[in-house]
């Protein structure tokens, strides 16, 4: 007799997960030494980030996007797909265009708008106990305030703002979900880096006038400002 077939049926499941997109500059050797410059920072930055590569702009060729590819592999910078190349450009060898969304009919203009939807105030995240080294706390839903310290290599990520009531010596990320009006808050000023929508900042780039002080951190256009708390 014929044995039923005992192997389990395959699965799939859906998962998503927040990839950093870079956007080189031209000339894209002096924006690989800027790279470098910020991974002799903070070595660990990109370890187990996935990376979309956005090239909007820049004209580059398969083999220009290949020689880039190469470089930032060097780099330990894992590209899981490029945004902004030439027609024809990608393939074997490369990562592909990252997919998303699906293609939709015309929709009808309705004869009168309907009514929005009121939006859902943000969620804050409170944690009552220090970050602490290697871990990361991620919440995209709105701000995170930590009521210890964050350590040296932690790292928080906040679609709002970030509010620390104790010393800030790891990486602080604000405005993660696309929100210029983030802000960082801490009582102890000793951060490896910081970032506001998508703007990042180094301690050794922002100098150490405000070492060890309570700050707050903003931005004022494509700078970010840093300014004791009184």
């Amino acid at each position: 007799m014929t044995q039923p077939n005992s192997r389990p049926p395959i699965r799939f499941r859906g998962r998503s997960f927040m990839a950093l997109v870079l956007a080189p500059s031209a000339p894209v050797q002096d924006w690989l030494e800027d790279l470098d410059a910020l991974a002799r920072r903070s070595p660990a930055f990109f370890v187990g980030r996935p990376v979309i590569l956005d090239v909007s702009g820049l004209g580059l060729d398969r083999g220009d996007l290949t020689a880039l590819v190469s470089d930032l592999k060097a780099r330990d910078v894992t590209v899981m797909g490029i945004e902004g190349a030439k027609s024809g450009s990608l393939g074997d060898g490369l990562p592909p265009a990252p997919a998303g969304g699906r293609p939709v009919d015309e929709v009808a203009t309705p004869d009168a708008p309907a009514p929005a939807e009121p939006p859902r105030p943000p969620r804050s995240l409170i944690l009552d106990q220090p970050v602490r080294s290697g871990q990361t706390v991620l919440h995209l839903d709105g701000d995170i305030t930590i009521m210890g310290s964050v350590a040296s290599g932690a790292e928080v990520i906040a679609g709002g703002s970030i509010h620390i009531y104790g010393a800030l010596r790891g990486r602080a990320i604000a405005g993660a979900s696309g929100n210029p009006d983030a802000r960082i808050t801490c009582r102890k000023f000793e951060p490896e880096l910081l970032a506001i929508d998508g703007l990042y900042r180094t301690a050794d780039d922002l100098g150490p006038g405000h070492h060890g002080q309570a700050v707050q951190i903003r931005l004022e256009g494509d700078a970010i400002k840093v300014a004791a708390l009184e």
